[in-house]
C-alpha cells in the first residue's frame, strides 16, 4: 500500500505561509490543526485564518477540528475552504448530528480516535464518514514520541474496514517519521500525518519524497 502524504501545517512557518505551501506542492493533501486552548492545551487558528491560506494552494485541505463544543463551529471551517472536516467524540454530545453537518456542507467527514479512545467511539457512524485519524500521540503540540500500542487498533480499523467492504482512509498523525511511516503502513494506514519531520529542515520537497518511498 502506498500511503499519502499529508504535512502538518502546524510545524510550517507562519511568517512564510505561501513561501512553505510552494515547497510541499508535491503533498497529497495539507493537514490544517485547530486547537482552542479548551479541548486540548494549546491554541492554533480559526477559520478566518484559513480563509486566507486557502489562497495559497489547491490542494486539499484536511482540518482536524480539537475543539469544543465542535458543532457551533462547523459551519464556519466549512465556509472557510476545508475539505475534509475531522472531529473527535468526546468534543460534542451527538456524533452522528455533528457528522451530518459536516456531510450537509458538502464536505468530506472524519472523526479522531486519540490514543485511549476505543474503536467503539466510532462503530456508531463508521458507515457515514470517509476517514478515521489514528492519533499516536495525545493531541496538542508537535514534536511528541510515536506511541506505538496505537498500531493495534490501526490493525483491527483495517480489518474491520476490508470486511465490510468500505471505503474509509485510514490516517495517522504523532510521531510520524523516517522509521515510524513504514510501521503504520503495514499495519494498515494509507495517510501519513507529518509536521516535525517534513519541516525539520533541508528541502521540504526531499521530506515529502523520502517519507512517500520510506513507507
Amino acid at each position: 500500500m502506498t500511503a499519502r502524504i499529508n504535512p502538518s501545517i502546524l510545524s510550517a512557518d507562519f511568517v512564510n505561509f505561501e513561501r512553505d505551501f510552494q515547497s510541499i506542492a508535491s503533498a497529497d493533501l495539507i493537514h490544517v490543526d485547530v486547537m482552542d486552548g479548551h479541548f486540548v492545551p494549546n491554541i492554533t487558528m480559526g477559520p478566518p485564518i484559513i480563509k486566507m491560506i486557502r489562497k495559497c494552494t489547491k490542494l486539499l485541505f484536511d482540518v482536524h477540528l480539537m475543539i469544543s463544543p465542535v458543532e457551533k463551529y462547523i459551519k464556519d471551517f466549512a465556509n472557510a475552504g476545508s475539505d475534509i472536516i475531522t472531529i473527535h467524540p468526546e468534543a460534542t454530545d451527538n456524533l452522528k448530528r455533528a457528522i451530518k453537518s459536516i456531510k450537509s456542507s458538502g464536505k468530506k467527514a472524519g472523526v479522531s480516535l486519540n490514543p485511549k479512545t476505543p474503536i467503539s467511539a466510532v462503530m456508531d457512524v463508521i458507515n457515514e464518514i470517509d476517514l478515521i485519524l489514528i492519533m499516536s500521540v495525545n493531541p496538542g503540540f508537535a514534536g511528541q514520541s510515536f506511541m506505538n500500542e496505537v498500531l493495534l487498533k490501526v490493525k483491527e480499523l483495517r480489518k474491520l474496514i476490508n470486511e465490510r467492504k468500505l471505503k474509509i482512509d485510514i490516517s495517522i498523525d504523532g510521531g510520524i517519521n523516517f522509521e515510524t511511516a513504514p510501521l503504520a503502513v503495514k499495519a494498515g494506514v494509507n495517510i501519513l500525518v507529518s509536521g516535525t519531520t517534513i519541516f525539520a529542515g533541508g528541502s521540504l520537497k526531499e521530506n515529502i519524497f523520502k517519507l512517500k518511498n520510506c513507507a
